[in-house]
């Protein structure tokens, strides 16, 4: 799946949860504005009524009547359940409507009134209906006189109009979410083309960084550079016989590539010396495989390169350097390295050699096996061996590159 039908999913999952969670708000946002409404709406008329009343100035004799009188009202305009309390949460008066009666029983119980402010319950009842119980203390000079105590039935068309609150509310932001989305979008996949480009610049820049690298390593040990182009493609051509990753191809060129880069801090003295060096000599060179170490690591894009940098020269059987691995404890990038690379030298002309033909370089490597090389990777390079040598032996150092340029492509440039 490309970067544009990504973006576009995540677009509209996104839309979908915006919408999800509006509904869920509008829900909440809705329910408790009918709550708070319904509670102001019974203390407003709760002191209306008492007010009309004058129920806290009523003598005992007519005080039942009043408060009776008063409950009446207020069923018959607000609540389904009015009860009057005195000061100690005695009941004076009590209405109920019908559907007060079908639901008082289903109410949850309460202690005597004591409060001080008034308060209100939400309550959703077992047949799914909703109640709102308000408290509201009745005060007289600034004392409690006594309590009032409502219990209305929200109507089906006060839910109704909740419910469309709800569904207006997660309409108006799912579309805003996909008018933010069309606005968007397109700018999206402008900034990740220009981002893309920014990238593939960055690679390329890399990319160039490593052929200048392997440049510069040609040079200091007078080759033509086409040994490392050769090498790398062989490589890469074993890997994918093998079986490598895409992410193990990347580092197993880079490494390939690069592999003798250390020897940029080996001496001409030494490097350049057209005879047989010696014993000091050559425990000179062989440090050439820490100092590449040495020169990728920190360097991000080049850090993956270390491993056949380091381990190009341990052999099978443990004789190798500089850490005397043995077996499978080497790298398998490594070890199908030395393979390439081994064979490449065997095929190639240098100044005190000419090229072995292809028995003869084919023998050295499978008399090797087990010595030098993983016998595994020996088997499966004989399959291959005869391929390779008729590639590298009539390519010239523009052909390599190109061999090498083409992997490269593949795994570095191939985003699928």
């Amino acid at each position: 799946m490309d970067f544009a039908q990504k973006a576009l999913k995540r677009v509209a999952v996104s839309g979908l949860i915006i919408s999800i969670v509006a509904g869920a708000a509008g829900w909440k946002i809705a329910k408790e504005s009918a709550e708070q409404e319904t509670v102001n709406l019974a203390l407003e008329v709760s002191q209306s009524i008492v007010s009309h009343f004058d129920i806290v100035n009523a003598s005992i004799d007519n005080l039942a009547v009043r408060a009776q009188q008063a409950t009446d009202n207020l069923v018959l305009d607000w609540f389904d359940i009015a009860e009057l309390y005195d000061k100690d949460g005695v009941k004076i008066s009590e209405s109920i409507t019908a559907a007060g009666e079908l639901i008082e029983t289903a109410l949850p119980h309460h202690e005597k009134p004591s409060y001080q402010q008034a308060s209100y319950q939400s309550l959703t009842l077992n047949d799914g209906n909703w109640a709102l119980r308000t408290f509201v203390p009745i005060k007289n000079n600034g004392h409690i006189w006594g309590y009032l105590e409502g219990v209305r039935m929200v109507p089906e068309w006060q839910r109704a109009d909740i419910r469309n609150f709800s569904l207006l509310l997660a309409l108006i932001s799912a579309g805003a979410a996909w008018l933010c989305a069309l606005v968007i979008y397109p700018l999206i996949l402008i900034l990740n083309k220009e981002n893309q480009h920014y990238i593939e610049k960055i690679k390329q820049s890399n990319i160039d960084m490593m052929y200048a690298m392997g440049k510069a390593i040609a040079l200091r040990d007078s080759d033509t550079g086409a040994h490392n182009y050769r090498v790398a493609w062989i490589a890469s051509e074993l890997a994918e016989a093998y079986g490598l990753d895409n992410e193990a191809m990347k580092a197993l060129i880079l490494g390939s590539y690069l592999h003798d880069i250390g020897k940029i801090a080996i001496s001409d003295k030494i490097l350049l010396k057209p005879g047989k060096l010696s014993e000091d000599e050559m425990a000179v060179m062989k440090t050439h495989v820490q100092e590449g170490v040495v020169m990728v690591d920190g360097i991000a894009w080049l850090s993956d390169a270390k491993t056949v940098i380091e381990a190009h020269h341990e052999k099978w059987d443990g004789s190798g350097y500089p850490h005397r691995l043995v077996g499978k404890a080497i790298p398998i990038s490594a070890r199908i390295f030395a393979i390439a690379d081994v064979f490449d030298a065997l095929c190639s002309k240098r100044p005190y050699k000419e090229p072995f033909s292809y028995d003869k370089a084919l023998s050295i490597i499978q008399e090797s096996q087990g010595s030098h090389f993983d016998p595994s990777l020996v088997a499966l390079f004989e399959g291959l061996a005869k391929g390779f040598y008729s590639t590298i032996s009539i390519a010239d150092e523009a052909s390599c590159r190109t061999l090498m340029s083409n992997k490269i492509d593949k795994y570095f440039y191939n985003t699928k």
